[in-house]
């Protein structure tokens, strides 16, 4: 199971993508500071980004624990 990366449906490179498009415009500005909307909108998606991410961990983890046991079910049935 190490190396495969199941893809779990979720949008976790749309949000970084969107995030760093975010950032990106804004380090081209020319004028004036950043706004307290700008960063409420970056830091947003920063925490979707972070949840989204400790959901993936929580997938994996459920997935590996029934893989394992498939696996020792096996084991011990054969």
């Amino acid at each position: 199971m190490t190396g495969y990366f199941e893809d779990h449906g979720l949008p976790l490179v749309q949000l970084k993508e969107q995030r760093r498009d975010l950032v990106v415009a804004l380090m081209g500005r020319r004028s004036g500071p950043i706004s307290k909307e700008q960063i409420a909108d970056i830091a947003a998606i920063q925490q979707t980004i972070a949840a989204v991410e400790a959901v993936i961990v929580d997938l994996d983890a459920e997935t590996y624990f029934v893989f394992r046991e498939r696996q020792l079910r096996q084991v011990f049935t054969a």
